[in-house]
């Protein structure tokens, strides 16, 4: 009986040091974003973490780092910093990489796109995997596209209609290609970091910003500190997960592929779930007492014409041949 005992005894054992050596062998990698917990960009980051846990039976953990906390809330030097290998991935916009890469500006040149499906074009085909190259020689592989969104804006003078509108009002930009489109239509752009321009526009420091509905207004609350916003659909704007080349190329090629895998999958759901929240944005930001601006045609036309300069420098800086490979894309999609 005594030995039976002691039999199950040793056993137990074995199954708890088992168990405590597959946790140990448990790596935990570390992910930065430049949006709080209640975003698109979260949840996308959070479904990642949890198919790379499924994918590699436990193997890798992701740690989520949001607000840039990582890079000292610094939402450009994220992706500096995945480069040369102090962050293992990080999910940010492509606006927020051209200070390192500017060529990446080149998905937000104004009214490049008139929708969704222009823009699936270029992050599904070609133009995305050009993009990819691209940020892989600079150290960071891009493992999947999601999406930030159409950037619309929002102000607390009045409501914006027409490029005169602009004229003279303070506006927070997120890069330095926004800050020529905001000077073409007269306004004054403030550059500043995403984690200080609630209370920015909070206490006046600026009048207003632009941002896409669903990934960020309304997640972030901006209606709280806002009063007017049109749809302008002025600048798209694509996410992505990228991890360091450093951590990738010591991966394996099974674990490069489930990695690969969960990072398409999780930014196929973010995709979805932003487009959603944007499709009911409007209504909701209504609701809470907003006034939007739908603009027309017409009125898009004001605003694209006006922002032909910035349109022209930047497409200089990042390259006509990339450029090409854009609207070709994007006529090809519309030839269809």
């Amino acid at each position: 009986m005594k030995l039976s005992r002691l039999r199950l005894i040793a056993l137990a054992s074995a199954v708890a040091c088992l168990g405590m050596v597959g946790t140990a062998s448990a790596e935990t990698l570390r992910l930065s974003h430049n949006t709080s917990d209640t975003t698109t960009w979260q949840k996308g980051s959070e479904k990642f973490a949890e198919l790379l846990d499924q994918a590699t039976d436990g193997k890798y953990k992701v740690r989520i780092f949001p607000n840039a906390t990582l890079a000292g809330g610094d939402q450009m030097k994220q992706a500096e910093m995945t480069s040369r290998g102090a962050i293992d991935f990080v999910v940010t916009s492509a606006i927020n990489v051209t200070p390192m890469v500017p060529e990446m500006a080149v998905f937000s040149l104004p009214y490049l796109y008139a929708d969704y499906a222009e823009v699936d074009a270029t992050t599904q085909g070609d133009a995305g995997r050009k993009m990819a190259d691209i940020m892989a020689d600079h150290d960071i592989i891009v493992l999947a596209w999601g999406e930030n969104g159409f950037r619309e804006v929002t102000n607390n003078v009045h409501p914006i209609k027409t490029p005169a509108d602009l004229k003279g009002l303070k506006m927070r930009v997120a890069g330095p290609m926004y800050i020529d489109v905001m000077k073409d239509l007269g306004a004054n752009p403030q550059q500043m970091q995403w984690t200080e321009t609630f209370s920015a526009l909070q206490q006046g420091v600026v009048d207003g910003q632009e941002n896409p509905i669903g990934a960020v207004i309304i997640p972030q609350r901006v209606n709280e500190v806002q009063k007017y916003l049109s749809t302008w659909h002025y600048s798209y704007d694509p996410i992505f997960i990228g991890i360091s080349k450093k951590r990738w190329d010591a991966l394996d090629a099974d674990t490069q592929q489930k990695m690969r895998k969960a990072a398409e999958d999780a930014m196929e759901y973010q995709v979805d779930i932003t487009r959603k929240a944007t499709d009911d944005g409007i209504a909701y930001l209504r609701e809470k007492g907003m006034e939007i601006h739908e603009s027309t045609p017409e009125e898009l036309q004001q605003f694209r014409a006006a922002t032909q300069g910035a349109f022209d420098t930047w497409a200089a800086k990042v390259g006509a041949d990339l450029v090409k490979t854009f609207q070709d894309s994007i006529a090809a999609k519309k030839g269809s």
